[in-house]
């Protein structure tokens, strides 16, 4: 996706997977892909990309719902906010605050094994 950087490298388990992130944000780059060698670069790296806005099923004309939705139905992850460098132009910070950041470090792309609240979070139909 155009102006995507890599924000965090997942580790924790299956059952739960963590995002630890980066000290500065990385351009997503052919080679940054290759890094992640016989598996999808999204089972272990965390991107972040510019929000795509009506291109996204999720976005509801003003707001992004997953995140909205994520904050209402699924538990703060830690106690402080994680060390992040694009809480200043994240989406989710700015919509959501805090409580965004505070389960944001369970947020991955490849989860196969997501609680049912992250499921239902995640369905845009629900």
């Amino acid at each position: 996706m155009a102006g995507a950087t890599l924000l965090g490298v997942v580790g924790g388990t299956a059952e739960e997977p963590r995002v630890g992130y980066l000290d500065e944000p990385r351009p997503v780059t052919p080679e940054l892909l290759s890094l992640a060698g016989p598996v999808k670069p999204t089972e272990i790296f965390r991107f972040a990309a510019p929000c795509a806005g009506t291109a996204c099923q999720h976005f509801d004309g003003t707001d992004c719902r997953l995140a909205a939705k994520i904050v209402a139905r699924t538990p703060a992850v830690v106690d402080l906010l994680p060390a992040c460098r694009l809480r200043p132009t994240c989406r989710w910070w700015l919509q959501e605050g805090a409580a965004a950041c505070l389960r944001c470090p369970v947020i991955v792309t490849e989860n196969y094994l997501p609680s049912s609240e992250l499921r239902q979070a995640a369905d845009p139909a629900d």
